[in-house]
């Protein structure tokens, strides 16, 4: 809004913790100046859901000074079955955390008066950053290229769907009518929620700059503009938060589920990738090169491909993602790239120049973004620290390419495997990330689904 200062403006650092009182309290005036009177704290939990809490701008330097605290529990999910530890002594043992605000992330909500949101980056009590939090996972990524001077920019791309009651309890398209894929307007969105959307987002600085109806009744698309990897996180988390609330307000709901409807498009989450060095020059092209492209983008390309497998954890990370992969379709069961082919894992676009990049088009929309991007990143680093040779082109057989994994099951399987990629992302991490997971799969395993009681209840 231009009367938040930048990151690292306040102080010698950009979190509250490391600013003096005084700083703070002219914080709280400039708050008040703009009418804002709330400030709420977020975080992203493993899950990519915002966890949040809202705290009057009257009481922020009290609130704030010392760091806010949460329960570690909401990332230190015990395994008891291999532990032998009980819910119970896990809920005793559960510590705190802290949260400290991120200065250069505040920003007015446009959709709630009176309202700045700001996220919390997270502390353990002696100080040590909290290494399941997916902001420092990324963080710790990015921090390996840019200590090789180079500087990764990321531009997401998110689909949702839109629901509606529907008059029984539950939710329908919103918008009923198919085929408006690349349709604007009152067509296939009778109360503008996408135009009123865009609106609103742009007020939010996100960096919101197009946004379009997909094939399916109630699904929409709006894309981010690039930046560096980090901030396109950030982003992409705050616009899932925005478009779920201003659906809310409408009484409507967004779902950014994989593949929420049976016979309809899924939503995915695709990632454009490209590198520059230290002083902002775009190394990803070579007109001199194969295809148009450099030996580093190349070799992070094939970083990417060697990964895969361990990456569609985080890029697919629900039992329902697996539903959306299948042959034929825009989402991708191999691991393979192509040249402006939308049926490939990774398709490089035909632009060259500034606009030379890969798009990995592994992740559906459910993804949390810091840990769908550190996915991306650490196989792109590895692959350029080891100069790996990228494969050619598929031709032929498909069937003699790797397949991505087909469940959950066999996806963070592949992630605990992958030695490289764990020590990357951190072993804390990469362990409470598996265990909440496969909670996650053997709930499941024990419901009775629809597909159950129509298949077998007449007959059986």
């Amino acid at each position: 809004m231009g009367v938040f200062p930048a990151k690292g403006d306040v102080g010698s650092g950009g979190y509250v913790g490391q600013i003096d009182l005084s700083a703070l309290s002219e914080l709280v005036v400039r708050l008040k100046d703009i009418r804002i009177d709330v400030l709420r704290l977020a975080f992203c939990d493993l899950m990519g859901v915002e966890r949040s809490r809202d705290i009057l701008v009257s009481s922020m330097v009290s609130v704030l000074s010392n760091g806010v605290p949460f329960s570690s529990e909401i990332y230190r999910r015990t395994d008891g079955a291999a532990t032998g530890q009980s819910r119970i002594e896990a809920v005793k043992t559960a510590g705190d955390i802290l949260g400290y605000l991120d200065i250069g992330t505040l920003k007015a909500v446009p959709w709630e008066a009176g309202v700045a949101h700001g996220i919390l980056d997270l502390q353990n009590l002696d100080g040590t950053a909290v290494a399941e939090d997916p902001r420092e996972v990324l963080r710790r990524v990015q921090g390996k290229l840019t200590a090789m001077g180079l500087v990764p920019l990321v531009g997401p791309e998110l689909e949702f769907y839109l629901l509606e009651p529907d008059g029984n309890s539950g939710w329908q398209r919103y918008g009923l009518g198919g085929g408006n894929i690349y349709s604007s307007g009152l067509k296939g969105d009778p109360e503008n929620f996408l135009l009123n959307s865009l609106r609103m987002l742009e007020g939010f600085e996100i960096g919101a700059f197009g946004a379009n109806h997909e094939f399916s009744s109630g699904q929409f698309e709006i894309n981010l503009w690039h930046c560096i990897a980090t901030e396109a996180a950030d982003r992409a988390f705050r616009f899932k938060s925005a478009i779920k609330e201003m659906g809310r307000q409408t009484n409507k709901l967004a779902t950014f589920m994989a593949k929420p409807f049976n016979g309809e498009s899924g939503s995915g989450f695709h990632l454009h990738f490209s590198i520059l060095d230290d002083l902002g020059r775009p190394l990803f092209e070579d007109k001199g090169g194969p295809d148009g492209l450099s030996d580093l983008a190349r070799s992070a390309i094939a970083g990417v491909l060697r990964h895969a497998r361990a990456v569609t954890a985080l890029c697919s990370p629900t039992i329902n993602s697996y539903k959306r992969f299948a042959p034929g379709t825009f989402a991708p069961w191999l691991v393979d790239w192509g040249l402006n082919d939308r049926g490939a894992m990774i398709r490089i676009p035909s632009q060259r120049g500034l606009s030379t990049r890969m798009e990995l088009r592994l992740g559906d929309a459910s993804a949390n973004p810091y840990l769908a991007i550190a996915g991306l990143l650490a196989g792109a680093y590895l692959g350029i620290k080891e100069e790996l040779t990228l494969p050619e082109v598929r031709t032929g057989d498909p069937r003699d390419l790797i397949a991505l994994p087909r469940t959950l099951r066999d996806a963070i399987e592949a992630l605990r495997d992958d030695e490289e990629l764990v020590e990357l992302l951190g072993d804390g991490f990469v362990d409470a990330f598996i265990c909440l997971k496969r909670d996650e799969i053997e709930r499941f395993s024990r419901y009775v689904t629809d597909w159950e009681f129509i298949e077998y209840a007449y007959h059986l």
